[in-house]
């Protein structure tokens, strides 16, 4: 009897052992498939995180540095929705792009802005300023949202940012010329500080950031007013950038919608320390001029700014 205990058990114990083994043979099969499945999983995600990745650099492209990386962080979210803040706005334009147009070839005047876009961007991008939009030839920016240093600074990288734009121009004003452009390009430049409506404008289903108000009208009359390769500010820029900036008053404008004057002011470039060139000297036949910077006021200096171009304009008249 203790025989046959003992196969019985040894036979129970052994169809126990079979259907352990087919239960793991199962398992190791299931388990085979999952590690497969999850193989698949994650190509499949690498493959759409590097669709992601493209379409994000070329979503990029059509927004300002600064409002793409506050959209990707989740600083601001993409809903309609504005506020009221204190920006400085500038406006430029292409003088005479009306004739140009109408002399050069669409291929050509197609390369030429794509140009002059690129590398008036470049400048923009450097001093930290939102790129509204291209308007044609006509470029808008804004600085104080949706990043800000401060009223003052951000007027002032505005202004300094338009003097860079303009050396700039006269830079690439010999390669324009060596490409057949007869007249190198120009352009005017209007700023403006004020409080504006900032935000996300349009529908559910498209919408724009960009900026409205009063402020961004009266920059754009400052561009249209300004002369072609001049800088135009209006006093409440000038009030910010003035321990910085030189400038020479203007004439005051009568602007649509405005009530009052606006109070203009002519950007010449970035003020020198005082250590660096004390004093300005130049000297031709029959004419020499010297000028003390040390020593002159703000008011002393916008006089005889006058004074010379007035000189100036006299000399290119042939007047007394």
């Amino acid at each position: 009897m203790a025989f046959e205990e003992l196969l019985s058990a040894y036979q129970k114990l052994f169809k126990s052992s079979k259907r352990l083994i087919r239960l793991s043979d199962r398992n190791e099969r299931e388990l085979a498939s999952m590690a497969e499945k999850q193989r698949f999983a994650a190509e499949e995600i690498g493959r759409k995180n590097t669709e992601l990745e493209a379409l994000s650099v070329k979503l990029s492209k059509y927004l300002s540095p600064q409002v793409y990386a506050s959209i990707f962080s989740g600083r601001q979210e993409v809903r309609l929705a504005s506020q009221r803040k204190k920006l400085t706005v500038f406006f430029s334009d292409i003088a005479g792009f009306t004739e140009m147009t109408d002399k050069m070839e669409s291929e050509d005047l197609t390369k030429l802005i794509n140009h002059y876009l690129t590398e008036m961007s470049a400048v923009a991008l450097e001093h930290g300023a939102t790129i509204d939009k291209y308007i044609g030839d006509a470029i808008m920016i804004f600085f104080g949202d949706p990043e800000t240093r401060g009223v003052k600074e951000d007027a002032l990288a505005c202004v300094k940012m338009a003097v860079a734009m303009q050396a700039r121009m006269d830079a690439l004003a010999a390669d324009w010329r060596s490409q057949g452009i007869e007249r190198p390009l120009k352009c005017r430049i209007g700023i403006n500080t004020g409080y504006c409506t900032v935000g996300n404008f349009g529908g559910n289903d498209r919408m724009d950031y960009t900026i409205l108000g009063g402020a961004v009208n009266l920059a754009s009359r400052m561009e249209q007013q300004a002369e072609p390769g001049g800088i135009l500010i209006t006093y409440e820029t000038y009030a910010h950038v003035r321990d910085q900036i030189e400038c020479l008053e203007g004439e005051s404008l009568q602007v649509k919608g405005i009530a009052y004057p606006v109070s203009t002011y002519r950007v010449l470039g970035t003020k020198s320390r005082a250590n660096d060139t004390p004093v300005l000297h130049a000297q031709a036949p029959h004419i020499e001029v010297t000028a003390d910077m040390a020593k002159m006021q703000l008011a002393e200096r916008e006089q005889a700014a006058k004074l010379l171009l007035s000189i100036a304009r006299k000399l290119q008249s042939g007047t007394d």
